[in-house]
């Protein structure tokens, strides 16, 4: 787990031990209200502490291998067998994300992952397109949400979408264990979720999604009915109303735009830091009226153009709902935040094998996906809390007593 949190601060034996410490706190308030007996309790506490070790392949026998167990029988029932609630994991990962990330600045981000599955047993497993490849694959779609403050960033909610092969087969989905009140289409989900986050009061200013997100008017339709502001990516053919009160394509704006010139229609400007500095972009902005579709009373539509220095005719739409007046550096700032679910999906899936299981069923899957956003949730809340001095480390766990010597810097 070390290497996931080095960052510039100094390691020492002590903030190490804090580490387990927390750690065990954490799985042991949890566990508590979540399992009847200390069996179940014990096999979670290992599997959160193996999805956070250095295993090659996180499957059920890699990770019974790496904690101690002979088999992989205790993991595999914890997933399949046992009696628990995975939607309940998901509320105390929520309130031990808010409890450290939560900030007015939040912001809640929508994005799929996908993962790549042989044959068609797993539940929602269908050839469907894999943005990890660029292509059509036989996968899994999953509907993620992000929760991202300036205090840190991680997953807070999770849905499986099942394609049309699967919503129109009864026995298949019954076979699966999926539940008949299920959602199916993707952005439904992020509406369910997003209703979910509103009942649980998680403190967010912005919303913000792809395109694919974006160009759904009953989505959008939810967030001006729950007075909800967003910045969400759009296709060039989201349907506006011209000057003259006709419909017109988004692809539009821009070619008025481009035809005034160039003088004084872009601004250089970073929407955040990336692994190589401010992620700087040239941005235009234009305000506008979406067709049969009216912002919040008090908010207004403004469209942002972001265009890429190296390559101008490399263009991204973006669709901001914002009360009037919100400044542009805001909005810009806001659609640059939507690339933290990005490195939440990157980091499940490479160090946390959010994507590396053998379950085939509905509620074994929640049960997997939402124990690796928990071991999200502890490097994400760690990483926030992480001394930049030495001097700040928390105190010897054993003051007094025989210990190793503390580590090197990192």
């Amino acid at each position: 787990m070390v290497h996931r949190l080095c960052v510039t601060c100094r390691l020492t034996y002590d903030l190490v031990v804090s580490w387990d410490v927390e750690l065990t706190a954490l799985t042991e308030r949890i566990t508590g209200p979540l399992f009847t007996r200390p069996e179940p309790r014990q096999t979670f506490s290992d599997l959160v502490r193996a999805l956070l070790a250095d295993v090659p392949r996180k499957n059920s026998w890699q990770l019974a291998d790496h904690v101690g167990h002979r088999t992989a029988y205790r993991f595999e029932w914890l997933l399949n067998g046992a009696k628990w609630d995975a939607d309940a994991l998901r509320d105390e990962i929520r309130s031990y994300v808010l409890k450290h990330l939560g900030r007015d600045d939040g912001v809640l981000i929508a994005d799929d992952t996908q993962a790549i599955k042989k044959g068609g047993k797993s539940v929602g497993v269908a050839p469907q397109y894999c943005g990890a490849t660029g292509q059509v694959e036989n996968c899994q779609v999953m509907p993620m949400l992000a929760y991202a403050s300036s205090a840190g960033h991680t997953f807070i909610n999770r849905r499986l979408y099942l394609p049309e092969s699967w919503v129109d087969d009864a026995d298949r989905r019954a076979a699966a264990g999926v539940p008949a009140h299920v959602t199916f289409t993707k952005p439904h989900q992020v509406i369910a979720m997003l209703t979910e986050e509103l009942i649980a009061g998680t403190p967010f200013g912005y919303f913000c999604a792809d395109s694919g997100y974006g160009r759904d008017p009953a989505l959008r339709a939810f967030c001006h009915e729950e007075e909800i502001a967003y910045v969400m990516a759009v296709p060039v053919d989201l349907p506006l109303i011209a000057v003259q009160g006709t419909a017109e394509p988004l692809g539009h704006v821009l070619d008025r735009l481009l035809a005034r010139g160039g003088v004084g229609l872009w601004e250089r400007r970073s929407c955040g830091a990336g692994t190589k500095g401010a992620r700087l972009y040239d941005w235009a902005a234009v305000a506008v009226a979406v067709k049969d579709q009216l912002p919040t009373c008090g908010f207004a539509h403004t469209v942002l153009i972001r265009r890429s220095i190296a390559d101008p005719a490399e263009v991204e739409f973006f669709l901001a709902h914002a009360p009037t007046g919100t400044a542009i550096t805001e909005l810009i700032k806001t659609a640059g935040l939507r690339w933290k679910i990005e490195e939440n999906n990157q980091s499940g899936k490479d160090l946390l094998g959010l994507t590396q299981y053998q379950v085939r069923k509905w509620a074994p899957w929640h049960r997997h996906v939402t124990t690796a956003m928990l071991a999200l949730a502890f490097l994400a809340v760690t990483r926030a809390s992480l001394p930049t001095d030495p001097a700040d480390a928390p105190p010897r766990a054993n003051q007094g007593k025989d210990r190793p010597p503390p580590e090197k810097t990192s």
